[in-house]
């Protein structure tokens, strides 16, 4: 007489399965905070909404993320990793405006947050000063502003403009796509994240921050005693004389 077959223990998963379950879990837990924190800003995204979304337990977050705070500074490094990656330092800046476009739209790095945490930044005290990344974010805005300065002094950059203040039109005009999707919208006649105005606006605005490439080197050198330099204090050269 045959015997039903004895239950089958079930088998505990391998150290590389576990891991490899772990990222999973761990990637759909920051693609939900993206949505989240994008949709909502950082003071209004919830952990118990993140977690429905991602299908996770609530308690995953704490446990991978050690809360809201955390799990907000996750996504801001995986932003810099891709950035190191996708846009490195070594690129033209109108390469590297016209990556910046097309990583802007890609919801998975969420381009509305930087918006965010403009909004909720009062004088300093809100999410865009004091936030849980605003640490690491000003430590590569001193780096980006540092290579400015680097490409000036090699000629690569019209060293008459101020280095801060064209990191900040660069980020600014890169973001736009993300932040007035109904302003791109009506320009351009359609979706602001649409391929078509993606490629369209990102070469365009690679096209003017190389032109004032060009004009850095047009100008020559940054010595201040050499022609070429027109900033303050730079040597003036006397006008033609008048005709008789």
């Amino acid at each position: 007489m045959d015997t039903p077959d004895a239950p089958r223990k079930r088998r505990s998963p391998a150290p590389g399965e576990r891991q490899r379950d772990a990222e999973r879990t761990r990637e759909r837990i920051l693609d939900a905070a993206v949505e989240i924190f994008s949709a909502k800003g950082p003071a209004g995204a919830r952990v118990a909404e993140i977690a429905r979304r991602a299908g996770v337990n609530q308690q995953l977050i704490s446990y991978y993320f050690d809360g809201k705070d955390g799990l907000y500074r996750e996504i801001g490094r995986r932003w810099r990793a891709y950035e190191a990656q996708a846009i490195p330092d070594d690129l033209d800046l109108g390469e590297q405006v016209r990556r910046g476009v097309r990583a802007s739209v890609d919801p998975r790095f969420g381009g509305r947050l930087l918006a965010w945490e403009g909004l909720t930044d009062s004088e300093g005290e809100g999410e865009g000063e004091a936030g849980p990344d605003a640490e690491e974010r000003d430590a590569r805005l001193r780096h980006e502003v540092e290579r400015i300065r680097e490409r000036q002094r090699a000629g690569e950059v019209d060293d008459r403009i101020d280095p801060a203040a064209l990191l900040l039109i660069t980020i600014s005009a890169g973001n736009a796509l993300a932040v007035y999707p109904q302003l791109a919208r009506a320009l351009f006649g359609a979706a602001a994240d649409s391929p078509e105005v993606v490629d369209r606006y990102a070469e365009e605005l690679a096209s003017a921050v190389g032109r004032l490439a060009e004009a850095g080197r047009r100008g020559g050198t940054t010595s201040d005693d050499t022609p070429g330099r027109h900033g303050p204090g730079a040597p003036v050269d006397p006008p033609p004389p008048a005709p008789r």
